[in-house]
């Protein structure tokens, strides 16, 4: 078995893993239905597969959850360059984490909509354009409050293809 293999079939057993409760875990803990406030933070990079592609650097925000510390409110700022125009998109999405935060790996999914916009703007009637957008990735914790992540990133109801690499932070208690 290749390493690659060996590795994909590492994570996925990990997240399998990660799934089941473990034996004596308090979950009678009740937290607010909703908060909002920054939680956290997420830089990222990568790469954007229209056309001729494009790198991509990427913030997102943990604004706070909504009816369960699981569902976030993330708002989101990514600048696409290289290749061909610059491009620019404001988002805002809400993401579902299937695990709890105190995991070593948490996948998530989520979806939302973004204002795009590109260098040349005034010269396209497409532009700005209002895009719907999903994400669906994992955080693999590599401290206390910080974690490594990698999202699949489609955008303009699966136009454009994106993947993106960095870390997050949470703030604590």
């Amino acid at each position: 078995m290749t390493t690659r293999r060996m590795r994909v079939a590492l994570a996925v057993v990990s997240l399998l893993a990660a799934g089941a409760p473990a034996a004596g875990q308090d979950t009678t803990a009740t937290a607010p239905s909703s908060a909002l406030g920054l939680y956290g933070f997420g830089v990222r990079g990568g790469v954007d597969f229209e056309g001729e592609g494009q790198a991509v650097v990427s913030v997102a925000f943990d604004m706070g959850h909504l009816f369960t510390e699981r569902l976030r409110i993330r708002p989101t700022a990514e600048l696409g360059f290289l290749g061909s125009d610059n491009t620019y998109l404001a988002s805002a999405e809400l993401v579902y984490r299937i695990l709890d935060d105190r995991e070593t790996a948490v996948p998530y999914v989520g979806a939302g909509v973004g204002l795009w916009g590109r260098e040349e703007c005034s010269t396209d009637d497409s532009c700005p354009g209002v895009w719907l957008q999903f994400a669906l990735g994992f955080e693999i914790r590599i401290r206390d409050r910080i974690s490594w992540l990698v999202e699949y990133h489609p955008l303009d109801a699966f136009r454009r293809q994106r993947i993106l690499i960095g870390f997050t932070t949470r703030r604590g208690g």
